[in-house]
């Protein structure tokens, strides 16, 4: 039986409550909550299997790890925080488990459009800091239907994109995609564009793509200039996709209405980091993967890619 080695097993099991049985009974299996580079290079000793998920591994470590190691598990979608090349180099296999938080995701994407689409936030902070303005005025803030109302989709063609407009579709929306890859869609409230004309139409603007060298920075100052005024961002995929201190000025000013950040450069972002006070930011730490039922499941796809990588096949393979 192959040996298999969770290196931070906390990241994805903070509470306690996840089984890890369907990868116990297919290998001998250890988990630390978390591990340092050096724990890290004396915890991989003997092990064919490494578990990791959102841990640094860079070239310096992959390169010092014994011949032993074979598989590199990213326990999420994202697997930026792996070096594939320095791993292909050692001839490692890197996988990743997409499509374990897809509907989640995409849920907190809704939930973001729906908060902004009535100053829901907003409307509450009054309330704790007992301004009651807003039960006794017409207090002007942003309150409008969705329906109608463009949705434009960075990387529509992905499993997230898609789940966000089906659900954006529901409620009667219009969908804009930019995308590497076209797959049709039967419904006439859907287009592929330009980046470009994405930006410039949009009431929302949400991005699922990975992060690659194409995508860092995809979303700058310049491109924040063709939104409209009264439009919103809303990031579930990469802190640095978006140029943070382009976006941050370009909300200090009004040059858009609002972004919603599950994600953020760096990750967690510094206590002084401006966005914390925005009235016009709903951020979130990096919680769209993080429901329960995400979790588990998460864990019986890494089983599903264990269990093929030793029965001699390989799958959702990165590099």
């Amino acid at each position: 039986m192959k040996n298999t080695v969770f290196l931070n097993s906390a990241k994805l099991n903070f509470d306690n409550k996840l089984d890890f049985s369907s990868i116990a009974t297919l290998t001998t299996f250890t988990k630390y909550a978390e591990s340092d580079n050096q724990e890290i290079l004396e915890r991989v000793k003997d092990q064919t299997i490494i578990i990791t998920k959102e841990l640094p591994l860079g070239r310096d470590l992959i390169s010092q790890f014994p011949s032993s190691v074979k598989l590199i598990c990213e326990a999420g979608t994202g697997y930026n925080n792996i070096d594939i090349v320095a791993a292909r180099e050692k001839n490692i296999t890197v996988c990743n488990v997409p499509n374990y938080s897809t509907e989640a995701v995409a849920h907190l994407v809704i939930t973001y459009i729906l908060n902004f689409s009535s100053s829901l936030l907003q409307r509450q902070m009054m309330i704790k800091q007992k301004n009651f303005d807003d039960f006794y005025k017409h207090v002007d803030l942003p309150h409008f239907e969705v329906q109608n109302k463009t949705l434009g989709v960075i990387g529509g063609s992905g499993a997230i994109g898609r789940a966000v407009i089906k659900i954006a579709l529901a409620l009667g929306m219009n969908i804009l995609i930019f995308s590497r890859t076209e797959k049709p869609w039967d419904n006439p409230n859907v287009q592929f564009v330009s980046l470009e004309e994405l930006l410039k139409q949009s009431d929302f603007v949400t991005l699922h793509c990975p992060l690659t060298a194409n995508t860092l920075h995809l979303i700058n100052k310049a491109r924040l200039n063709l939104m409209k005024t009264t439009a919103f961002i809303i990031n579930t995929s990469r802190g640095s996709i978006i140029k943070e201190t382009d976006l941050i000025a370009a909300l200090q000013s009004g040059k858009i209405a609002g972004a919603a950040l599950d994600v953020q450069d760096p990750e967690p972002p510094e206590p002084t980091n401006p966005l914390f006070a925005m009235q016009n930011v709903i951020l979130t730490p990096h919680i769209g993967w993080r429901r329960l039922e995400s979790r588990q499941r998460l864990i019986k796809l890494m089983a599903v890619n264990i269990e093929s990588f030793v029965e001699g096949k390989l799958l959702n393979v990165v590099n």
